[in-house]
């Protein structure tokens, strides 16, 4: 039977040890799981059964792996000590005849985007980062269709536009945006995006380096290794429709209490064909996941056993052929939902009748 393994770490850290190990997440102060982190061994989380190919009727199985770090301590760390301890956890994948390794939340981010990494191991390895670029942009037309928005008469912005998912976002989007606010930390790579979106479709795009200028769009993707709350309540226009494809989160849980008039959802979660069991709560329902994770299973279920999604750069081609291939196995688009519940058709209902009328 094929196989695959899937990395995973603390985004939360008490929550998220608590997962596994209760008292020490329930005793441990966040402080000290940060620090213990760094010495905690690689861990074999659970084993997933239960993945069936709607077309094929391919079943494979696969594995919950961890990397302990917190993403505080990823982002604090020499990258090689950190390369040290995801490769660690890629030759445990190995040892247990996993095929294919996908790299979940910052493992995916740290250097060089997995290319060190794939490298360094003897099977295929993978980001997971196109298929989460195809969701997220099926999320956001979702959420735009259901809320009266009009794409085509919208200022569309994305935080983190010259990243791996933020620029191929960008692109796939520009087709559907009047225009386009690119957000991120550097100008030229930004000017650079600009044209690349103007070639795509969109008529006009503009660039800052400033998060707050997210006010002046109806419609925000953000999608940025930042660690968490970049984006705040006062920084969001009246009615509009946030989709949040960081993990952690870019925008703040105060959006949530404090905005009752936006739209504030998780991008790249879907459907998983099959009964799928992964052994191990990591906070969604049973029958949902990531992106990232998506695309590590359904390029198992193909038989594509190459390296895929790895580096810096994603091209549109790449993702419209992951997006196909999760099609084609069955994966969906799951319903939308916001800071680990799913969104009531009221809350839509009641936005769009407020601020998106007919």
């Amino acid at each position: 039977m094929d196989s695959f393994a899937f990395i995973i770490h603390p985004i939360d850290p008490k929550r998220d040890v608590a997962r596994k190990y209760p008292l020490l997440g329930k005793v441990l102060p966040e402080r000290t799981i940060h620090f213990l982190s760094r010495f905690w061994p690689p861990l074999q989380l659970s084993h997933v059964t239960g993945v069936r190919s709607a077309a094929t009727g391919k079943e494979i199985e696969g594995w919950l792996l961890a990397v302990p770090y917190t993403a505080q301590r990823m982002l604090t760390l020499p990258v090689r000590e950190v390369y040290r301890k995801i490769i660690a956890v890629g030759h445990l994948a190995e040892q247990l005849g996993a095929k294919m390794l996908g790299l979940g939340a910052y493992t995916s981010v740290v250097g060089d985007g997995g290319r060190t990494i794939a490298r360094e191991l003897d099977i295929a390895v993978t980001s997971g980062d196109s298929y989460t670029a195809a969701i997220a942009v099926a999320a956001v037309r979702d959420a735009a269709r259901r809320l009266n928005v009009n794409l085509n008469q919208s200022t569309l912005a994305v935080v983190g536009a010259t990243g791996a998912i933020g620029g191929v976002v960008s692109q796939m989007l520009a087709p559907y945006s009047a225009r386009m606010l690119l957000i991120g930390r550097r100008r030229g790579p930004l000017e650079m995006m600009a044209e690349k979106v103007l070639v795509a479709g969109c008529d006009e795009a503009k660039i800052s380096t400033n998060v707050a200028d997210i006010r002046e769009a109806e419609v925000v993707v953000t999608v940025t290794s930042a660690g968490g709350d970049l984006v705040k309540p006062d920084m969001l226009r009246q009615g509009a429709i946030v989709c949040d494809v960081s993990r952690p989160r870019d925008v703040s849980r105060q959006v949530a209490h404090a905005r009752q008039d936006v739209l504030v959802f998780d991008g790249g979660l879907v459907r998983v064909p099959g009964q799928v069991d992964f052994g191990f709560d990591y906070g969604l329902p049973p029958e949902l996941t990531y992106g990232c994770l998506a695309e590590t299973i359904a390029l198992t279920l193909e038989g594509k056993f190459e390296d895929y999604s790895v580096g810096k750069d994603l091209s549109l081609a790449q993702v419209q052929h992951i997006d196909a291939l999760a099609t084609k196995h069955g994966f969906k688009l799951a319903a939308l939902r916001s800071f680990e519940h799913k969104l009531d058709d009221s809350v839509i209902q009641r936005i769009k009748q407020e601020f998106h009328p007919d």
